[in-house]
């Protein structure tokens, strides 16, 4: 075929109508899986690509899902974004990209504009912009779906994906207390990042439990980058009773501790043991490799997708009464290198080795 093909030659191929062949390409209900299939077959088939703004003059839909942000730094980003992409292309839709000045006078206004300008179906929102209640009540207001990844707190107005940070850094913490670490040095992240206090507030639960007291002078505040994380970890080994661990907030900014304790010559694990939280790629690359928290970023970009498109589908129906939908994915504690007994610990033992040989 010399001309691109067009709709009607998806739908003569396929043995379907031309309204059947449309349903199917935007994603709509109560289309039979056979009718499917030999639609998707014949698209494939033909080399078919629908005109999106075809599309969208057909009906009252854009066919376009923004992801708002205000933190472009590291992976996390990046790896939402991912998931994001993933299930937009597999049900036809274009992701938009925009970075939201979330600390700006005119938030509201410039928050109105881009909506208004995009005529957006969807929006997923991650930290900090997730918990700014100027741009919820913005898009409340235009009645766009929206979803928000890791919320400081959840809402029966809008969706959430998340992994539960705070366990999770509970269940990290009592790995360092097992190994018989009782001063253990903490770098938060950004202060208005919501995985900020969840996190901090884990370790501080587990440090409780376990009758440990939280020493002031062992905590700094890093902004989640490895430059941000250097003078904190500078500080905290700097110290004559510096701490026998840290735990740091994310896995760049663990890199930060394990280079700056190499350079004053500390061997690591044996005099200090560092864990993270992510278990971003560079994790495994680290000497030693990192123990972290695997954190499925890219899987919560993939549900939070997800989550719209099921409530693009009950479009028309009548309104929902029950609370938004929270999903709650998994995470999982990663045991790696970088973690070994306390140095006082190992020492208690080795003697009463050596005393048990003689």
């Amino acid at each position: 075929m010399d001309r691109k093909p067009t709709i009607t030659d998806v739908a003569r191929l396929a043995n379907v109508s031309i309204k059947t062949v449309s349903r199917v390409i935007n994603g709509e209900r109560y289309v039979t899986e056979d009718m499917q299939t030999r639609v998707r077959k014949a698209v494939a088939e033909l080399g078919f690509h629908p005109n999106l703004s075809a599309r969208s003059l057909a009906g009252d839909r854009s066919f376009l899902i923004a992801h708002l942000y205000g933190d472009p730094s590291g992976t996390y980003t990046s790896d939402i974004q991912a998931g994001l992409l993933n299930r937009c292309r597999e049900h036809g839709y274009h992701l938009l990209i925009e970075e939201i000045d979330y600390s700006s006078p005119d938030i509201e206004q410039r928050s109105s504009t881009l909506l208004h300008q995009l005529r957006l179906d969807g929006v997923v929102l991650t930290a900090p912009v997730t918990d700014n209640e100027i741009v919820q009540r913005v898009l409340e207001r235009a009645r766009i779906p929206h979803v928000r990844i890791t919320p400081q707190r959840e809402s029966d107005a809008s969706p959430s994906v998340r992994i539960d940070e705070r366990e999770a850094a509970v269940k990290l913490t009592q790995h360092l207390l097992s190994l018989g670490h009782r001063r253990i040095g903490f770098i938060k992240g950004s202060p208005n990042h919501a995985a900020t206090e969840l996190r901090y507030s884990g370790f501080c639960t587990a440090m409780e439990e376990a009758g440990v007291e939280i020493e002031s002078d062992l905590l700094e505040k890093g902004r989640f980058t490895y430059a941000s994380a250097v003078p904190c970890a500078r500080r905290l080994l700097a110290r004559d009773d510096r701490p026998t661990a840290i735990f740091a907030s994310n896995d760049e900014m663990a890199a930060a501790v394990i280079a700056v304790a190499v350079e004053q010559g500390l061997t690591l694990p044996r005099d200090l043991s560092i864990v993270g939280f992510d278990d971003t790629p560079m994790a495994q690359m680290l000497s030693p490799a990192l123990t972290t928290v695997r954190h499925p970023v890219r899987e919560m970009g993939e549900a939070a997708a997800d989550i719209l498109f099921a409530a693009f589908a009950q479009r028309g129906q009548a309104a929902s009464t029950s609370p938004a939908p929270h999903r709650v994915l998994p995470y999982e504690i990663i045991l790696r290198q970088s973690t070994s007994v306390a140095p006082a610990q190992a020492a208690a033992a080795k003697k009463a080795a050596t005393k048990k040989a003689r």
